[in-house]
């Protein structure tokens, strides 16, 4: 990986802040339209909002850790950055799309590298009809709320809510109920990443949903379709031997 050129970003918390002026007064800071890589400081909040950020430049990500769970981020250590960046190995991501629907008619589209979940928005359960490639799969879901996860974000929400961990080079996406209530047993599905989810709120005025990716959250909604996007790479750098893979099996074994 060339290490001449890189554009720090880095969060607001003091921690960052103090990394990247330890960082800059050593390596510089180059525009982002002349960068060979992003190193992005702060969490793994901070880390997806780079990977959004910094998406159209097509730029590889190496995140180092000024936060607390650090799960896409590398450990930060000052020292020693050019030769880390030679070594580090790369992870390709293909981010969700979603696009959602209002009861006022309005649609939103967002990307989600993580998830796109669709939670409750009052004090009733939600009521969801779950349809994989234009066939109904589940025709009620009561629940607090779903979501599709790529298997980069399968250690995140999905995995709170007890979905499955996905080996990161699966072509795969899980499909995972927030406290389901009927039917009792459902414990999601695994679908092929081609797929595409669509999720219709039944009841919705009685029961609102909102729908959520990455953060960029939309109220009232209707229905909401999901697919994996593979126009939209994310290279994401992580120190040889600590890459997703590897996290995602410790993760299994702790």
């Amino acid at each position: 990986m060339p290490t001449s050129g890189i554009a720090f970003r880095a969060s607001a918390t003091p921690a960052a802040q103090l990394a990247l002026s330890e960082l800059t007064a050593r390596h510089g800071q180059t525009p982002l339209g002349r960068a060979t890589v992003v190193v992005a400081l702060g969490g793994d909040g901070f880390m997806l909002q780079t990977l959004h950020d910094t998406q159209s430049a097509g730029l590889p990500v190496y995140g180092m850790n000024c936060g607390t769970v650090g799960f896409l981020m590398n450990g930060f250590e000052a020292d020693g950055l050019a030769e880390r960046l030679a070594l580090a190995e790369e992870t390709v991501i293909n981010p969700l799309h979603m696009r959602a629907t209002t009861a006022g008619g309005r649609v939103v589209e967002a990307l989600a590298i993580n998830e796109v979940s669709m939670l409750r928005a009052g004090p009733q359960a939600a009521k969801l009809a779950i349809y994989v490639d234009g066939k109904l799969r589940l025709e009620e879901l009561v629940c607090d709320g779903a979501l599709l996860c790529t298997p980069a974000g399968s250690t995140a929400y999905n995995y709170s809510a007890h979905g499955p961990i996905l080996p990161i080079g699966s072509d795969v996406l899980a499909l995972t109920a927030v406290a389901a209530f009927r039917p009792r047993r459902w414990r999601g599905a695994l679908l092929p990443k081609t797929a595409v989810v669509r999720i219709e709120v039944r009841d919705a005025e009685k029961r609102p949903v909102m729908a959520d990716a990455d953060g960029r959250s939309v109220r009232d909604v209707i229905s909401v379709e999901i697919r994996s996007d593979p126009t939209i790479c994310h290279r994401v750098l992580f120190d040889p031997g600590h890459g997703l893979e590897e996290r995602l099996l410790v993760e299994q074994f702790a």
